[in-house]
Parts: structure tokens; C-alpha cells; sequence
């Protein structure tokens, strides 16, 4: 069989792709029977094209008549895409939808229920609070894949050489703030931290400070308040000393990936997802789980999978999501290529994960979970989060004060919300 992986660059490719490949409102059924599946993922490349390789060609081993499509694109161009997709009449038969942006497919009807498909296919294996969370008015709309926490890398040889005590779980901000200033050389281009000045990191830091994101009816923003204003400033006052500038980041793509592998960032505040990435590199490295303020507070992220609404393969779109998402092959394969992990309700499944000595405190992964920061979902998420990160973008290259950047973005997203 030819190879599946089509690695996406841009929208047009993905549009190209999508009419050589056949649409997902077309017949892609061959004259033997044998169906073609298309399938866009943004969490699989670079680093693990061939784990989820090593699951397609599982699945289609059990189900000889399916050819399953693999289609990715960077996660920063990825709902675009996905959004341009399905807009044209392209959509893929199944695709990887984030936590954050399933309400928005689920509710403009883009979706299949999936269990209307699967009538008393077994759910049982999947962690319960996991299945729920793809939940909409009563019916699937996804199952999920993987989940995955923040934590803090940190760069052990730089903190030895410098004389710095290496981060502990009792960490606070203060403690970060002190660390990365001895940390930082500027002039050697040797930053102390590296925390994205962002909604992703907003929101969390914002539950960190004890603020909350929205009011309690969720019909107003509420993160314009005094513990708003703490943890954008904590985020932006890291820009120009601890860590690089706008300018100075230039646009790179990977520019934090690609300086903490080279041994010249202290400390990285990302995802378990970089742990496979991150095996070889010439220095000693480890993860805590990340310092709070008034409280602790992780982000966790779950994935799942869902297929069109327009998908002329419904029968073959969920079994091929079930596979992906809880057979012994994909949860086997993401623990041992440190590719997230599986929201299986089998814990035994995840107990290898703790056995791998890179990180040696993958404990931490599992300790993270203890404090959830969950992102706030509206239906208009990705104008949300666009929203909040130009303001905050506007912040931290001094163009704004941060009150006065926290007040434009509440009333950016009070219209939203409205």
C-alpha cells in the first residue's frame, strides 16, 4: 500500500489534497468495495507520524477494506484549514478536534453522532469524565483520543552551572521570577524562562492568581479584575529580561522548541507533548509541575476524534475513531512514545509511562492533574482566543498598558459573548 501521510503545508494544499484525494461528500467507495477514509490531525506531526502509522496500519489490518488517509497541518493553521474545509464542501470523513474547539463544530452542526452510528458499540473502556466532555445535548459527537498536561521544563546543566537550586513542586512565581533572572545571560543569548504570552497561558495563570476567566453565568468576562491584571503583568514582565522579545523572536516557527534544545533556555513552560522530541539532546534535562501563586493550577488538554456530519462512510468513521482512540495498539503506542496519553479507564495501561527515565519525574504529569485549570469554552472560542492574545500581544510590546489591554479584551469578548 502506497504511503497515507500527507503532510499539509498550506490551506491550498490541503484544498488540492482534498479533490485528488475525493471529497468527504463524494464517493470514495472503489469498484472491490474498498473505501477510502480521509483523516486531519494537527498532533501527530513532526514527532509522531510514525506512531500513528504504526496504528493505521493496525486498523487496517482488522478491516482490510478501509484505507485510511492521513492528513496534517501544524496546530496554528490547523482549524483554519479544517474550518476552510468544510466551508468548501471538503471535509475530511474524520478529524482531531481539541476540548477547547468542540463546542463550536458540535454546535454548528458539523458533527456526526457518533453513537447514533456505533447503536450499543461498547464506551466502557474510555475514562468517564473523558467521554463526557465530547458530549453535546445528549449525544457524541467525539470520542477522546488523548489528554495531556503543562509542566516546567528545566535545562538541569544550566541551573548546576549557575550555582541555582533546581525547581521543586513548592515552587511559587517569586521563586521562578528569582531563578530565571540569575539564569538569563542575554548577552550569551542564554534566556532564564520562556512562558508564551498568550490565551493559553492567560487563562491559567489567571486561575493561578485566583482570578476567574468568565462570571459565574458565563455571560460576561471577568478577567479584566485585580488578579487579572497580576497574571498578564507576570506574563509580560518576562518579555526583554528573562526571556526573548517579539523582535527578537522574529516569527520563527519552533523558536522556543529549538532554543531550549539547543541548552541556551532554563526554564520552558510546555506540554508533555515535547518529551519525545526532546531524548537526545546533549544535556540533562527534567520536568516539575509548574509554580502558582495564590493557588496551583495545570492546563489540561484532551483531544478526541470526530467525523463529518457529510461523511459518506459513517460505519467505517467510528470504527476507525474507537481504534484510534482506545484499542490496545493506539494506547499502547502513545505511552510508549510518550505521544499524550490515553483517556482509558484502565490505569494499568498507564502505569509503563512512569518507566521511562526521560523525564525522570514524569510523576509530575500525573501530580498535575491534581490542580485542573480547564479553558473557557464559548461557542465563538477561536475569536475569543484570538481576541485575548492580541491584546495581551499588544501588552507585551509595550504599545499598551495591561489594564487597559485587559479591558479591551473583556469587551472584545463581552460582544462575542453577547
Amino acid at each position: 500500500m502506497s504511503r497515507h501521510f500527507l503532510i499539509v503545508a498550506a490551506a491550498t494544499a490541503l484544498l488540492a489534497s482534498a479533490c485528488s484525494q475525493g471529497s468527504a461528500t463524494k464517493a470514495t467507495t472503489g469498484a472491490d468495495g474498498r473505501v477510502t477514509l480521509r483523516y486531519f490531525t494537527f498532533s501527530a506531526a513532526p514527532d509522531h507520524v510514525k506512531d500513528l502509522n504504526k496504528i493505521e496500519k493496525a486498523f487496517e489490518k482488522e478491516n482490510p477494506k478501509v484505507d485510511v488517509v492521513v492528513e496534517t497541518a501544524p496546530f496554528d493553521e490547523y482549524f483554519t484549514k479544517l474550518q476552510t474545509s468544510i466551508a468548501g464542501g471538503t471535509a475530511p470523513d474524520t478529524f482531531e478536534l481539541n476540548y477547547e474547539n468542540f463546542v463550536t463544530y458540535a454546535s454548528a452542526g458539523s458533527l456526526l453522532d457518533l453513537a447514533g452510528v456505533a447503536g450499543d458499540g461498547d464506551t466502557s473502556v474510555y475514562a468517564q469524565e473523558s467521554l463526557d466532555a465530547f458530549k453535546r445535548d445528549g449525544k457524541q459527537y467525539a470520542l477522546p483520543a488523548s489528554f495531556s498536561t503543562v509542566v516546567l521544563f528545566y535545562n538541569k546543566d544550566l541551573f548546576d552551572k549557575a550555582g541555582v537550586a533546581l525547581p521543586t513542586a513548592d515552587w511559587t512565581w517569586a521563586d521562578e521570577q528569582a531563578a530565571a533572572a540569575k539564569l538569563t545571560d542575554r548577552k550569551k543569548g542564554v534566556y532564564g524562562d520562556f512562558q508564551p504570552v498568550q490565551f493559553f497561558e492567560f487563562y491559567k495563570t489567571l486561575k493561578q492568581a485566583g482570578g476567574e476567566f468568565l462570571s459565574a453565568d458565563g455571560k460576561k468576562a471577568a478577567f479584566d479584575s485585580p488578579q487579572g491584571v497580576k497574571a498578564a503583568q507576570w506574563l509580560v514582565s518576562k518579555v526583554g529580561r528573562t526571556m526573548p522579545t517579539e523582535a527578537e523572536i522574529g516569527g520563527t516557527a519552533d523558536y522556543d522548541t529549538n532554543l531550549f534544545k539547543s541548552g541556551k533556555l532554563a526554564m520552558w513552560h510546555n506540554g508533555i507533548w515535547q518529551f519525545a522530541g526532546l531524548k537526545d539532546v546533549p544535556f540533562e534535562w527534567d520536568v516539575v509541575v509548574e509554580p502558582g501563586d495564590a493557588a496551583k493550577a495545570s492546563a489540561v488538554f484532551h483531544n478526541a476524534v470526530a467525523a463529518s456530519a457529510t461523511t459518506k462512510h459513517a460505519k467505517e468513521a467510528w470504527a476507525w475513531a474507537r481504534f484510534l482512540s482506545s484499542s490496545d495498539t493506539a494506547a499502547t503506542t502513545r505511552v510508549e512514545s510518550s505521544w499524550e496519553l490515553p483517556p482509558v479507564a484502565d490505569q494499568q495501561v498507564l502505569a509503563g509511562y512512569l518507566k521511562d527515565p526521560k523525564p525522570a519525574n514524569r510523576q509530575a504529569v500525573f501530580d498535575s492533574l491534581k490542580s485542573i485549570a480547564l479553558p473557557p469554552v464559548i461557542k465563538r472560542q477561536q475569536e475569543m482566543q484570538d481576541a485575548v492574545t492580541k491584546q495581551l500581544g499588544e501588552a507585551a510590546a509595550g504599545r499598551k498598558p495591561v489594564p487597559d489591554a485587559l479591558k479591551a479584551a473583556a469587551a472584545d469578548v463581552n460582544a462575542l459573548l453577547g
